[in-house]
């Protein structure tokens, strides 16, 4: 009797094993699928994606149409690093997606909105923090602002690098560095755009910023809020605008290996 149940207990275990095993391989097969799909769009459909993103923007009150243009222009599913690419749909949909290392490249509304709120001019000098993908930094190249942008990750600064210099952004500055120490080198920036929440704004950007300047910055650790600060007669005036959810600003070098960006 002992026996019997032992061998049925083992031919349990032998089952199980091999249905883990089908598991397996059915979710290798589905990867593969997925993977080969996503090479296979083609130019039309990524356009056709970025064209609905836009409609979309254009709905959500987003007014103005140098804005929409670049938004348009800018491939943003290239920004997202290649074995994390999605469907066209997917990449232009208007919500966050993850480029590795906990980090994300920003919703398209909130790009927009942030954009818009700093009501930039042509020949301005931007000081972008956490530059991530490389995405916001091309929005503002396109709109013919002087781009500075911080990243603190590093193996996310080569890739917004290189993706900025394939497309044509060659003018982007991006240096691997701490955002709170801002870039004093290149100080005063008429434009702050900060992509990364602090507790408080780092007292360091606020010298950075030139007189007449505007500065928008998402600041909190449980409730964000977005802020908009301009500057005038040396005097800081200060704005709270809308809730957001950014991920938290960080100091010092990171070293993490998490999610590692490859394929560029």
């Amino acid at each position: 009797m002992i026996q019997y149940r032992i061998n049925i207990i083992a031919m349990s275990i032998q089952i199980t094993q091999f249905c883990y095993c089908l598991i397996s391989i059915s979710f290798a097969f589905l990867c593969f699928s997925c993977a080969c799909k996503a090479a296979n769009y083609t130019g039309t459909e990524w356009i056709e994606a970025r064209e609905i993103m836009v409609d979309q923007l254009r709905a959500y009150r987003i007014k103005d149409e140098k804005i929409l243009a670049a938004m348009g222009k800018v491939k943003r599913h290239l920004f997202i690093p290649a074995q994390l690419k999605p469907s066209p749909s997917y990449a232009y949909g208007d919500h966050p997606h993850p480029i590795g290392f906990d980090q994300t490249i920003s919703q398209p509304y909130i790009v927009a909105y942030m954009t818009e709120r700093l009501e930039l001019k042509p020949g301005e000098k931007v000081l972008e923090i956490g530059t991530g993908s490389g995405y916001q930094a091309a929005i503002l190249a396109e709109l013919g602002t002087t781009v500075y942008s911080i990243e603190i990750i590093p193996l996310l600064a080569d890739h917004a690098r290189k993706i900025l210099k394939a497309e044509k952004h060659e003018s982007v500055k991006v240096m691997t560095g701490d955002g709170y120490k801002g870039w004093p080198e290149y100080a005063p920036f008429d434009v702050i755009i900060v992509t990364c929440a602090p507790d408080d704004v780092p007292q360091a950007l606020i010298d950075q910023l030139k007189e007449g300047g505007r500065m928008i910055i998402p600041v909190g650790s449980g409730f964000q809020r977005l802020d908009i600060l301009r500057k005038k007669e040396g005097k800081i005036l200060r704005t709270n605008d809308i809730p957001v959810r950014f991920v938290p600003m960080v100091h010092g070098m990171t070293t993490s290996t998490n999610s590692p960006v490859k394929g560029k």
